[in-house]
């Protein structure tokens, strides 16, 4: 966002100072970020960001609101074909924003994520999840499966490049023969590959659960 010159209009509003404060922290960390700086950037008084967005606190979720939009475009619900294209979509998704916004990640699994974008995401899953006659208990757990895989993984994966396999170390056979043994197999560490792999099985274990829970005895029998 430019810079506004002296004497004219701020112009600001919630979704644009989110917008500069993405960019900012893009750019330059959130180590380093602050209303300060972010007003510097905007050219405006600190002080008068606080008319639109109530606190650093508020600010933050702003920016993890405008980042998760971006995942929600990339979700088509007329062209998704059932739950699981509707969570293969989210996760690529989400792997694609992780990427694009590395510095701004973080705040995505350090706060909770509330916002009407995010609940609307899940709102998508469940619902589909539903259709599909899926038991309420597997449903119930699918999102905290599914997002625990994905922050857990591409907060390990987002200081490398999105496509290339990361460094496998090397093993010593004698002291750990099973991890030597698997070695060849972790070769694309990191790679659009290994993640749609891992993405299969997280996938393929609620589908699973889901199947295995309509022939379990409830506990109250």
């Amino acid at each position: 966002m430019a810079r506004r010159t002296q004497g004219t209009p701020a112009g600001l509003d919630r979704a644009g100072i989110a917008s500069a404060a993405v960019a900012l922290v893009d750019r330059d960390g959130l180590e380093r970020f602050g209303v300060r700086r972010l007003g510097q950037e905007l050219g405006v008084d600190p002080m008068s960001i606080y008319h639109h967005v109530k606190g650093k606190a508020a600010l933050l979720d702003a920016m993890s609101e405008a980042v998760l939009a971006e995942v929600a475009a990339t979700v088509d619900d007329d062209a998704a074909d059932g739950w699981e294209d509707i969570a293969r979509r989210t996760a690529h998704g989400y792997r694609e924003m992780a990427y694009r916004h590395s510095q701004v990640f973080p705040l995505l699994v350090t706060r909770a994520q509330t916002s009407p974008v995010a609940i609307s995401a899940l709102e998508r899953l469940v619902a589909a999840m539903r259709e599909a006659e899926l038991p309420d208990q597997v449903v119930a757990d699918a999102p905290m499966v599914l997002f625990s895989f994905l922050n857990g993984h591409l907060l390990a994966r987002i200081g490398a490049a999105p496509d290339e396999p990361g460094a496998v170390p090397t093993f010593d056979a004698a002291d750990h023969p099973a991890m030597a043994a698997l070695t060849p197999l972790m070769a694309d560490f990191g790679s659009r590959t290994e993640f749609d792999r891992m993405l299969d099985t997280v996938i393929g274990g609620i589908r699973e659960e889901a199947v295995g829970s309509r022939f379990r005895p409830h506990p109250l029998g």
